[in-house]
């Protein structure tokens, strides 16, 4: 009777350590924007995870042997956690992660984006601005030698007849 009672709160413990790996990817999902063949194999990495502690605590602790009080243990557990425990931990997860992810934003991406615009402002402005000035350079000289041109044409049809 004390080692069932031992084994009831291993896997209660056992129930609350998949409904807090369970929160994990669900943090990760409101934390990132991932596309939905992605949400596929993180759900299929959940329950290979979650089969996984449950076969190693089964194996480990029981010998091998499936019993309804197992199975009652970890639902208690996940339940307990869920209950009580998993909009805190959301929260406070939640919280630090976007913390991290505006540091990270401020420290990295806006000095990145204000180098990029000072880059881009002192180089491909002026380089710009010389691409510009010289397709009207060379227009204006395409419109001048078609001028000449012409006007060559009009004389020599002048001489012509002269």
């Amino acid at each position: 009777m004390k080692n069932q009672a031992y084994l009831f709160i291993i896997f209660i413990l056992n129930g609350f350590l998949i409904g807090v790996l369970f929160d994990i990817f669900r943090i990760l999902r409101k934390a990132f924007k991932t596309k939905d063949i992605i949400t596929y194999f993180e759900d299929i990495l959940f329950w290979v995870i979650s089969g996984g502690i449950v076969l190693y605590t089964v194996f480990k602790f029981n010998n091998g042997e499936l019993r309804g009080f197992i199975f009652l243990g970890i639902i208690v557990g996940v339940l307990i956690y869920m209950l009580i425990f998993s909009k805190i931990f959301i929260k406070i997860n939640l919280f630090i992660i976007n913390f991290i992810k505006k540091f990270f934003y401020f420290i990295f991406i806006i000095p990145i984006k204000f180098t990029y615009k000072v880059i881009r402002k002192l180089f491909l402005n002026p380089i710009s601005f010389i691409i510009i000035n010289f397709r009207k350079i060379l227009s204006n000289i395409k419109i001048k030698t078609k001028s000449l041109y012409n006007k060559n044409k009009k004389a020599d049809c002048r001489k012509d007849f002269t």
